[in-house]
C-alpha cells in the first residue's frame, strides 16, 4: 500500500459516521481509500445505505492531520499493517461484513494455511478453568494451531501461556494500541508473545483502553478463527459477547460445561443449554467437530513405525476396542474405569499414534 493510500485510508477510520462496513462501500463504488476523498459529495450520496448524516465533515482537514498524524507514528516506530484486501489479512475475517478495513499488528505473526481458534472466557479463571486450559493446550498442540485471546485476565492469558509452553503459536488482540500493554502487569509476557505469535489491533496509538473498545475488538477474536471457546463465564460477560459474535458469524462455539451452581460456570451451561455452543470436555470434541485429520498430519510417521508403544492405559482402551469392537467414550471410561476428561485426552494421544479412529456420535474403533 502506497504512503498516499495508508494515509487515505486512516482518514476513514477516523471520520465518526463511518465505520468498517460503510468504509468498505465507499472503497468499493470508488475504487480505492484514495478516491473515496476526490469523488463528489453527490456521487457518494448515490451510494445505497449512505446518507448526508454519514458523510458529515468527510473532507474536513482534522482528518487530513489526525491521519498524518499517526502514519507518522505508524513510520516511526515501524508498526507493521494489513489492509483488509491483502493477502496476508486474516482470511475467515475477510468474510466478515465489519471486519477492520486496517489491522495493526507486531511480532512474528505467520497465518498461512493454519488452524485459528480463539480461546476467551471469565477474567476471575478458577482452579477449575486453569486445569482445563493447561490439558486442552496440551492435547491439541500436536495439530500446532494458533491461539487467539485477548491478553487479559483469567482465561485469556492462562491460555496464551499455555500456549507458549507448548511452542504453539498464539495471538493477542488488544483493544488500545500498540503503544501500550492492559493491564500493565502482563508485560512480562509480551515478549514470549511477541516471539511465538504476536498482537494485532485495529485501534490507532492514542487509543485507551475503553470498556467499548474491549467490546468492538470482540468482534476480531471471533470473525478471526474458525472456532470460539469459551471456557469460564459467569452469567454476563465479555466472553459472552464474543460468542454471539461468533454465532452470527455462523463460526463453531464449544464451551466447557460446570456445575449447575458454580458462578463462573452459568455462562458456559447457558450457551450449551440454549444450543448456541457444544459442549467441550476435551480437545477431542473439538478436533472431530472441526473434521481435523489428525491422520492427514501424522499417517507419513504412523507409516514409518512398525511398532507403537502404549501406555498402560491406551493398552488398556485399545485391548477393550480390540475385543468389543466400536465403543462410546462414556462405554470406554465406565468399562476402563478412568475419568472422561482422561480418557478424551488419552484417545486423542491414540488417534496420533494411529492405533485408533474417532467414528460419528462419540464411537471409536482400533485400526
Amino acid at each position: 500500500m502506497t504512503t498516499s493510500e495508508l494515509i487515505a485510508t486512516l482518514r476513514l477510520q477516523h471520520i465518526p459516521n463511518i465505520g468498517d462496513v460503510t468504509a468498505k462501500k465507499l472503497i468499493s463504488h470508488c475504487g480505492s481509500p484514495s478516491a473515496v476523498f476526490e469523488d463528489k459529495i453527490q456521487h457518494l450520496l448515490k451510494i445505497d445505505g449512505i446518507g448526508t448524516h454519514t458523510l458529515k465533515g468527510i473532507y474536513d482537514g482534522e482528518h487530513i492531520e489526525a491521519a498524518q498524524k499517526e502514519h507518522e507514528y505508524i513510520t516511526t516506530n515501524d508498526v507493521s499493517y494489513t489492509y483488509f484486501l491483502d493477502d496476508d489479512y486474516p482470511n475467515l475475517l475477510k468474510h466478515c461484513i465489519d471486519g477492520p478495513i486496517l489491522i495493526f499488528k507486531k511480532g512474528n505473526i505467520n497465518l498461512e494455511n493454519q488452524r485459528i481458534i480463539s480461546v476467551v472466557g471469565t477474567r476471575n479463571i478458577t482452579s477449575y478453568g486453569t486445569d482445563f486450559c493447561e490439558q486442552f493446550i496440551a492435547d491439541i498442540a500436536p495439530l500446532n494451531p494458533i491461539i487467539v485471546s485477548g491478553f487479559a485476565y483469567g482465561v485469556d492469558i492462562c491460555i496464551q501461556r499455555a500456549a507458549i509452553k507448548y511452542n504453539l503459536q498464539t495471538i493477542g488482540c488488544l483493544a488500545h494500541g500498540l503503544n501500550q500493554i492492559y493491564p500493565k502487569t502482563h508485560a512480562k509476557y509480551v515478549k514470549d508473545v511477541e516471539k511465538n505469535g504476536g498482537f494485532i489491533t485495529d485501534f490507532w496509538s492514542n487509543s485507551n483502553p475503553d470498556r467499548n473498545n474491549f467490546l468492538k475488538r470482540n468482534r476480531i477474536i471471533a470473525g478471526m478463527s474458525e472456532a470460539t471457546v469459551v471456557i469460564e463465564s459467569a452469567e454476563k460477560g465479555g466472553s459472552l459477547v464474543t460468542a454471539d459474535i461468533a454465532h452470527s458469524y455462523n463460526r463453531d462455539i464449544f464451551a466447557v460445561p460446570g456445575r449447575a451452581r458454580d458462578k463462573y460456570s452459568l455462562g458456559c451451561n447457558n450457551l450449551i443449554k440454549q444450543q448456541k455452543a457444544q459442549m467441550l470436555t476435551s480437545a477431542a470434541d473439538l478436533i472431530y467437530t472441526l473434521g481435523w485429520n489428525i491422520e492427514e498430519k501424522h499417517s507419513k510417521n504412523v507409516q514409518a513405525e512398525l511398532f507403537v508403544n502404549l501406555t498402560d492405559e491406551e493398552q488398556l482402551i485399545y485391548s477393550l476396542l480390540q475385543s468389543n469392537g466400536k465403543q462410546l467414550l462414556d462405554s470406554i471410561a465406565l468399562t476402563c474405569k478412568l475419568p472422561i476428561f482422561k480418557t478424551s485426552s488419552t484417545l486423542l494421544n491414540m488417534e496420533m499414534k494411529g492405533v485408533v479412529r474417532p467414528l460419528p456420535g462419540k464411537l471409536f474403533e482400533a485400526i
